[in-house]
């Protein structure tokens, strides 16, 4: 019996192909658990048009991806912490406070903090650059400048 997969099946197939099993296996577990369905020409014009939408939906999200990249492109932040005499942050700066930066500028979308890729949070002066993933395929760098407050 011919199915379409709705979702990858361990052993069998991934979403979206087309598969051979019996009619037992099909009846009484495929089917029944929303894992497949019937591979008739209806249900194939059915997949063939998801797959060229989702396909389409994964284009338009690299596009916008890499046009935020090109905004955040060059951008330097500095913030201005209190620190010892080592050099040593009191506090330290999070990707929260990289976030609220970046997005209190003039840029046309909210940058979410999840796509600030920084390993742990800054607790010393200097210089760091702090990759952002705007998509599986779009990272860009930014520099985070962290100097000690005066006063």
């Amino acid at each position: 019996m011919k199915l379409i997969l709705k979702q990858s099946v361990l052993h069998l197939g991934d979403v979206g192909e087309v598969v051979t099993v019996k009619p037992g296996y099909a009846r009484n577990y495929l089917i029944p658990h929303g894992l497949a369905y019937v591979a008739s020409d209806e249900n194939l014009a059915r997949i063939e048009a998801e797959q060229a939408q989702a396909e389409e939906a994964a284009r338009r999200g690299f596009l916008e991806a890499r046009r935020r990249a090109s905004q955040l492109e060059g951008l330097s932040l500095t913030f201005s912490e209190n620190a010892g005499d080592d050099g040593q942050l009191f506090g330290s700066v999070t990707a929260s406070d990289i976030t609220d930066r970046v997005n209190a500028g003039d840029l046309d979308f909210e940058l979410d903090k999840k796509t600030v890729q920084l390993d742990e949070v800054i607790k010393s002066v200097g210089e760091v650059s702090v990759p952002i993933k705007l998509h599986g395929d779009v990272t860009i760098e930014i520099t985070v400048h962290v100097e000690a407050a005066e006063g």
